[in-house]
């Protein structure tokens, strides 16, 4: 068996090395997963560039999500057993052909669910839907603001607002993916490459949902309503900062504010990060993870596949995420 070692921060070319790995016992609260498809996340993209705090030393596997079969179980382990086709979240480990994780983290699917959309159900859609109906809850009709919404997380807050019947702006950086929103939804696809969506909005936003941070995190706000909510689960921005100066220089961009602002202005920020969630909320997450599982079993929601790769071209998909070449969930199959 093989896992995608991160042994050094650069290029994709540079930074991954395939290794063998030995099938390990799970802990007793533990289910080991024989994998077929891992899932590829930005947040991998920033671990590879040497700009992601989680991101635990090198060497080391990354990766959030695998989905495939039981094949060991703990003597804990009461609601899986061996031979179930399962999702697991895996909070780093993901790049492998053998991962093992808590119970709580892994959950089962059935046999016909496409891999793909499988693997965009356990941080993307599993993050939206925490961001959308645990840590805020849009309303209906409220009118939101989906940032990066042609990504994997956006596309999942496409179609959870749409089930609460929200007017939806969001913002993407090229005209085909600005048709992919219009097919997804949205009732005010924005090109961020041409159009400043500051001043494109001309109403207040209830909730917006910002992935990219910086000076966007900033402006967001300002356009919040009374009641309105700003989450943040990602700072995109900043992987265009290339040293400490152009560092800080971003970061402050966010903007300063006081606990009493929010009182006063009855507005919120809330920030957002699954780690976190599974570290100290398992119960949660996994309350997350089945949510999804079943919206989609039940067909009101629909993952958008972009593309699955091999694992020997974990360097091609890498980049084109970088890139920003890819819409939807992409993955690599072993």
């Amino acid at each position: 068996m093989q896992a995608i070692y991160l042994v050094k921060n650069g290029t994709p070319k540079v930074a991954f090395e395939f290794r063998d790995i030995q099938m390990t016992e799970p802990k007793d609260d533990e289910v080991g997963v024989i994998v077929e498809a891992s899932g590829i996340n930005f947040a991998d993209v920033v671990a590879r560039m040497g700009n992601y705090q989680d991101c635990p030393p090198l060497p080391t596997i990354i990766g959030y999500e695998a989905v495939g079969r039981v094949e060991k179980v703990g003597k804990n382990v009461t609601t899986l057993k061996k031979g179930d086709r399962v999702l697991a979240f895996t909070r780093f480990g993901g790049y492998s052909q053998y991962v093992t994780q808590q119970e709580s983290a892994v959950a089962k699917i059935s046999e016909t669910m496409d891999v793909g959309k499988a693997l965009a159900l356990a941080t993307q859609y599993s993050t939206a839907f925490y961001a959308c109906s645990v840590a805020t809850n849009v309303l209906p009709h409220e009118t939101v603001l989906i940032h990066a919404a042609a990504g994997g997380v956006g596309t999942a807050l496409i179609q959870l607002c749409k089930l609460k019947h929200a007017k939806i702006y969001g913002t993407a950086g090229s005209e085909s993916k600005l048709e992919y929103l219009r097919k997804q939804g949205v009732d005010f696809p924005i090109n961020y490459t041409k159009e400043d969506f500051s001043e494109v909005i001309k109403e207040p936003i209830d909730v917006a949902f910002d992935s990219l941070g910086a000076a966007n995190f900033r402006k967001s706000y300002k356009l919040l309503n009374r009641g309105g909510r700003l989450v943040g689960y990602g700072a995109a921005a900043m992987t265009d900062a290339t040293n400490i100066f152009t560092k800080a220089k971003m970061g402050a961009q966010f903007g300063i504010y006081h606990p009493a602002q929010f009182i006063m202005e009855s507005r919120a920020m809330i920030g957002v990060n699954m780690l976190r969630i599974a570290d100290y909320k398992p119960d949660t997450l996994k309350y997350c993870m089945e949510s999804v599982i079943t919206l989609l079993d039940e067909g009101k929601i629909d993952p958008h596949v972009g593309n699955m790769y091999a694992a020997k071209d974990i360097y091609q998909a890498h980049e084109d995420m970088e890139k920003r070449k890819t819409m939807g969930k992409i993955g690599i199959t072993w």
